[in-house]
């Protein structure tokens, strides 16, 4: 049998309640407007609330990629992955996505480089793909 490990924590994970409650108001005023930033929108799975995070996105491709820079085991993350599906507004857009994935890539191949560089530093190494959901068929 093949033992999974987990990648460390990020060196950033410590502060993840002061950002949760000072940091995310701020920014989400502004995320949307940011190269790099965008705000995920997801249901809680046990309070069925909206929760709007700010994060770092980039895309691949058709994809879009969110470097966890607090680990994979935190609330919206956990969220998405029950529900399978997220809402992202980006650069004045609103996209649905679905088929959530977390990977591991110690060297951040799908970042940009000087973000690649501060990812680094801060030892992050999770990260989570999604694809926009395909549109709905019309019904007669």
């Amino acid at each position: 049998m093949t033992t999974v490990r987990k990648p460390p924590p990020p060196r950033m994970a410590f502060i993840s309640p002061f950002t949760k409650r000072v940091i995310n108001p701020l920014t989400r005023r502004v995320a949307t407007r940011l190269p790099g930033f965008g705000i995920i929108s997801c249901q809680g799975r046990k309070s069925g609330k909206t929760y709007r995070t700010p994060m770092n996105v980039f895309q691949d491709g058709g994809d879009w990629i969110f470097a966890l820079t607090y680990g994979s085991d935190v609330s919206w993350v956990k969220n998405v992955l029950a529900s399978g599906e997220a809402v992202l507004e980006v650069g004045g857009r609103t996209i649905r996505l679905t088929e959530p994935e977390v990977f591991v890539d110690p060297k951040c191949r799908l970042m940009p480089p000087p973000v690649r560089f501060f990812l680094g530093l801060m030892r992050v190494s999770e990260f989570m793909r999604m694809r926009p959901a395909r549109p709905e068929p019309d019904v007669l």
